[in-house]
């Protein structure tokens, strides 16, 4: 089979250290052309990598030869490019957030639907290794029955600084890329896939920085986004669930996860907070140990990486391609959906101080 052409919107830091590098080592994709808003820096990128380039999206979607159109650009942008590819008859891989809130994010979804496209969401956390052998020890029986599970973790970014002014935007809580939207929701998105999805959710969210200084030129910007994230909720399983997430980072742990059951423990960490590229560690213990033990991850978890991107940013994007390229099941927008609703039910639980029922137990 030829490979799928791939056309990338958006080519800034994320696209370059994920998805190209994955493009380009795998024999199921070729890409084909890149577009940016700026004529000189599509031009530079056209250069770099040896494709079309365009500073007009649409000139890009026109390309006969892209079946595939990635959309890496700010999140505020998504409705409207993923809405003219859809139109064009193109499959979309969308980073995560999928859109800025979830009224943008049924529409697209519904559009979707209508088009009946192949569509994908950048949810790769759910395919490290670890976090896969762990669902599969579960199911198995390792830690017994569930009884509950604890995440605590740091977002790494969101703290007192910012590098640069580009990135202030990361502060905005209008802006769709918060400490919520992103580092907590592709940390949760693996724990449902685990243990299932939240039947009630109590949430908290607290703005504890006000401004947060820009490192390149010392000025401050203000912070509307919450640093602080808590959540307490029941899982539909009967589970108790316990998730905090605090901006910056911490001198302790920067993510840590527990999982436990009646006759055993599942824990994994790792050094830093963004799941989705982080490097976890797995341990484990169940009757007769006190404690628990690395675990040592089967070979048949790890192999789906091309030689040279195991450990990068690029690894959980190369298992998320090598899923779809296979046909199995990858996040697409309907599962998006599910996740902007919890979003929605997470902020509406904090303004209101009260408990929200996502599903109702039987």
């Amino acid at each position: 089979m030829s490979p799928t052409g791939v056309g990338i919107i958006g080519v800034g830091g994320w696209a370059s250290q994920s998805h190209i590098p994955v493009i380009t080592a795998s024999p199921d994709y070729a890409l084909r052309a890149v577009s940016t808003s700026r004529r000189t820096s599509a031009a530079a990128a056209g250069e770099r990598l040896g494709v079309a380039a365009y500073h007009d999206h649409r000139e890009l979607l026109a390309h006969p030869g892209i079946e595939l159109v990635v959309v890496a650009a700010r999140v505020t942008q998504h409705v409207d490019l993923i809405e003219d590819a859809l139109k064009a008859g193109k499959g979309v891989y969308s980073e995560w957030p999928l859109a800025n809130g979830l009224a943008q994010a049924t529409r697209l979804a519904e559009l979707a639907r209508t088009t009946r496209a192949r569509t994908v969401v950048g949810l790769q956390g759910r395919f490290a290794p670890e976090v896969r052998y762990a669902r599969d020890l579960i199911r198995d029986g390792y830690v017994g029955e569930v009884l509950g599970t604890t995440m605590v973790g740091s977002g790494m970014v969101w703290g007192g600084r910012v590098a640069t002014r580009q990135q202030a935007y990361w502060f905005d809580n209008t802006a769709g890329a918060t400490l919520l939207t992103s580092a907590v929701l592709h940390a949760l998105d693996p724990l449902h896939t685990i243990l299932g999805e939240f039947a009630s959710v109590t949430a908290n969210l607290v703005v504890s920085r006000k401004e947060a200084t820009v490192v390149e030129d010392g000025s401050t910007i203000a912070v509307t986004a919450p640093d602080q994230v808590g959540l307490v909720g029941t899982l539909e399983s009967g589970a108790a669930a316990s998730v905090f997430y605090r901006g910056g980072a911490s001198r302790g742990d920067n993510f840590r996860w527990e999982i436990n059951g009646t006759d055993g423990d599942l824990v994994l960490t790792a050094g830093w907070g963004n799941v989705q590229v982080a490097q976890l560690t797995l341990a484990g213990g169940r009757n007769p140990d006190t404690t628990v033990m690395p675990l040592e991850v089967p070979s048949r978890y790890t192999s789906e990486v091309p030689a040279g991107l195991a450990g990068t940013p690029a690894d959980g994007v190369a298992r998320l391609y090598d899923n779809l390229a296979r046909g199995l099941p990858v996040p697409d927008f309907e599962h998006a959906l599910t996740r902007h609703r919890l979003i929605d039910a997470i902020e509406r639980s904090s303004a209101s101080g009260s408990r929200v029922v996502l599903a109702e137990r039987e």
